[in-house]
């Protein structure tokens, strides 16, 4: 699980982050679940709170977490639920060949952003259509862009919602659950 973050910033993210908190409590929510299915689940807190131009904090520390996960259960399948940036960042890591595939809450998606990282795996997205932070259009967008290259994608209107997920709770923690276990059955690691 990989949370949201900032534009930029290279203020660590501390233990006050709200970004973070708010997917330590959907993990806790669904971690239930998803262990019931033999799925586990790992919350990485990066580094720096921003994305600061080309990403690289944030896919260091996502990759770095990929291999702890290896180190721990070895050669699994993962699925990447981010928020936000913790989405824009699984797209750009979604390579990694252990990867089934990335589960998306309001993504922050740019019209340049590369889709070539999700050949193959398997893309969900939830937006809500008030979002002022990130946008419901270009997250659509996107997946039409990874239509081309991705096994699948799917969007999940979240109706007229913005963006921090604090409307709609039981929502956004069902269509992540969901969207987990839906791309965890599809892997073949």
């Amino acid at each position: 699980m990989l949370h949201g973050g900032t534009q930029r910033s290279t203020d660590p993210v501390g233990s006050r982050s709200a970004s973070w908190h708010r997917m330590a409590a959907i993990q806790r929510r669904i971690a239930p679940r998803l262990h019931a299915e033999g799925v586990a689940s790992w919350l990485l807190r990066y580094r720096v709170r921003g994305w600061n131009g080309d990403g690289s904090g944030p896919r260091e520390d996502a990759r770095w977490a990929m291999e702890q996960v290896r180190a721990t259960y070895g050669e699994v399948p993962l699925v990447l639920l981010g928020h936000s940036m913790g989405a824009r960042t699984s797209a750009y890591v979604a390579d990694d060949p252990q990867v089934a595939g990335v589960v998306a809450l309001a993504p922050w998606w740019q019209p340049d952003d590369p889709v070539h990282a999700l050949r193959g795996r398997h893309v969900v997205a939830a937006h809500g259509r008030t979002d002022k932070i990130t946008s419901a259009r270009m997250t659509r967008a996107f997946l039409e862009r990874a239509a081309g290259v991705a096994a699948s994608t799917d969007y999940v209107d979240m109706g007229r919602i913005g963006h921090y997920m604090l409307r709609r709770v039981d929502r956004w923690n069902d269509v992540a659950a969901d969207g987990v276990l839906r791309v965890a059955a599809t892997a073949t690691v």
